[in-house]
């Protein structure tokens, strides 16, 4: 466990973050949390020795007269302008990961119809909260760094390799994205969400900037303690609860990004995975938006993985589409990963064996030892090459797989309700088999299903139809490059914040916790 004297430890940089000098009454001019370093400066004069009172009594003279001077001087009024602070940039040799917000972002006002639905504050939290976890990317885990993964706004490096397999004017839309950095995203889009507010007041929504995900990620292996992975979520919750608009709702209208699966906030027991960031007191009533939910949690709410396309226009989109639609598909079936050594009866073994018997209407790629992490064009070529992609469960009930499949056109088949249909309800259909195919893994493991035979029944105007209703969801389950979205279409972020504010208008009435 790092010790507080530690001058690197998130204590102490908290505790430093709240000393009052110039810079800090810059970087806090949004947070509630700054007024309390505000005062009690006249100390000075009441602590002042008694044979300097001829000293205070010149000074309070001094003053009175230059204010009686100055107000018989007539000064002309200046108008400040209500522009929204720059957001916080990363100070690294090695990536810059928060890019600078527009300098006048557009401001909600009452008149905005668009934001009939609400308005968002964001907290001004202390760095240590976020940037200057970015600025560990050196140690973020045990292996290597992840500078390069967070660069370009969270987006990683760009996928240049990729030329020869998509539309070239395309090229600059896709970057080697790791599927952890939704944090990241999320904070850089809402500081120019058109919904934004400065004042509190009118706030229907207050967004948390806390990257619970990389905070924690550091601490899951080696020897760590359960203090020193729960650390950074108790300091953020108390924090939060510091400030006078939690009060107001005991937090049930905050929420917050966490760029990793629910299982990894959730530890029970110390000798457990993971930290309890969910079972602190005061994360009950936010409103959590992770890349795996539990299902059974009210409060969790299910986004996509990030995916390698990042599309900056509207035209971004329609041409992706048109690619994918009109795409040459030879194979029937594919998929993509790896084994599990040492696990007996072992689903992606099973899939394996399938393809291997399906003479040629299946393909695979090997995804051991981490080859397939965060894509590759192997990948894209395989999903763009097949009419289905089989999506069994990751290491936990989803994978980032089921969206690289379908942004590629390709039709996902499930094994597990709660790896899609569970899982994303605000991003998927309804009706699940209006995109996607099920089929019960007991009928795999017994051998009395064959995946060829089932999937071999659809027709190709079924297919077709199928294909069509994927290809209309892409939007719905991308990230934009642009900090202020696309143009008309919704991507992934526009769904979330959508939701959210719907979300915090039904439970207002019906869903509190005491």
């Amino acid at each position: 466990m790092l010790p507080v004297s530690n001058p690197s430890s998130p204590e102490h940089l908290l505790k430093k973050s709240r000393t009052p000098d110039t810079s800090t009454a810059i970087d806090r001019k949004n947070s509630f949390n700054s007024l309390n370093s505000v005062g009690n400066r006249s100390s000075y004069i009441t602590a002042s020795r008694s044979h300097c009172t001829w000293l205070i009594i010149s000074l309070l003279s001094l003053q009175l007269i230059l204010f009686l001077t100055l107000r018989s001087i007539p000064f002309p009024h200046r108008h400040i302008p209500e522009n929204f602070p720059s957001p916080v940039a990363v100070a690294t040799t090695t990536a810059t990961v928060i890019s600078a917000a527009s300098s006048n972002p557009p401001l909600s006002s009452s008149s905005d119809e668009r934001c009939d639905s609400g308005r968002v504050f964001v907290y001004d939290m202390p760095k240590i909260f976020n940037e200057v976890i970015l600025q560990q990317c050196d140690n973020l885990n045990p292996w290597s760094s992840r500078c390069d993964a967070l660069s370009n706004d969270g987006f990683g490096q760009e996928a240049t390799s990729l030329s020869n397999v998509i539309p070239k004017d395309l090229v600059q839309s896709w970057f080697w994205t790791d599927q952890f950095v939704t944090e990241i995203i999320f904070h850089n889009r809402i500081l120019n969400h058109r919904c934004r507010t400065l004042d509190p007041v009118s706030a229907t929504a207050f967004y948390i900037p806390f990257y619970a995900g990389l905070a924690v990620g550091q601490y899951l292996w080696s020897n760590y303690a359960a203090a020193d992975r729960d650390r950074h979520c108790k300091m953020m919750t108390q924090w939060v609860k510091d400030q006078p608009y939690w009060n107001r709702s005991n937090g049930w209208d905050h929420f917050i990004t966490m760029g990793r699966i629910t299982w990894d906030f959730r530890r029970s027991k110390d000798e457990d995975w993971g930290s309890n960031c969910i079972y602190i007191p005061g994360m009950r009533n936010i409103t959590r938006l992770l890349i795996e939910r539990n299902s059974w949690d009210h409060f969790d709410v299910g986004v996509p993985y990030p995916t390698g396309f990042h599309p900056r226009t509207d035209s971004d989109v329609v041409n992706w589409q048109d690619f994918v639609r009109n795409r040459r598909r030879e194979t029937l079936f594919c998929f993509a990963g790896a084994p599990r050594a040492g696990i007996v009866n072992d689903f992606r073994g099973l899939l394996l064996r399938h393809c291997e018997e399906s003479r040629g209407k299946c393909r695979t790629v090997d995804c051991t030892v981490g080859k397939c992490s965060n894509g590759s064009s192997a990948i894209l070529e395989t999903f763009l090459g097949s009419d289905f992609c089989l999506q069994p469960r990751g290491d936990s009930f989803t994978r980032r797989s089921i969206f690289d499949c379908m942004l590629a056109g390709s039709i996902p088949v499930f094994f597990w309700r709660r790896s899609a249909y569970m899982q994303y309800q605000w991003f998927l259909p309804d009706k699940p088999d209006s995109y996607s195919v099920f089929i019960d893994r007991n009928g795999i493991k017994n051998g009395t299903t064959s995946i060829k035979e089932v999937l071999g029944r659809y027709s190709k105007e079924d297919v077709r139809k199928m294909r069509e209703r994927v290809i209309d969801l892409i939007p719905n389950l991308v990230y934009a490059k642009s900090p202020n979205g696309l143009e008309t279409f919704k991507d992934a972020f526009d769904v979330a914040i959508d939701g959210v504010f719907r979300r915090f208008k039904e439970q207002e009435n019906w869903y509190k916790w005491r």
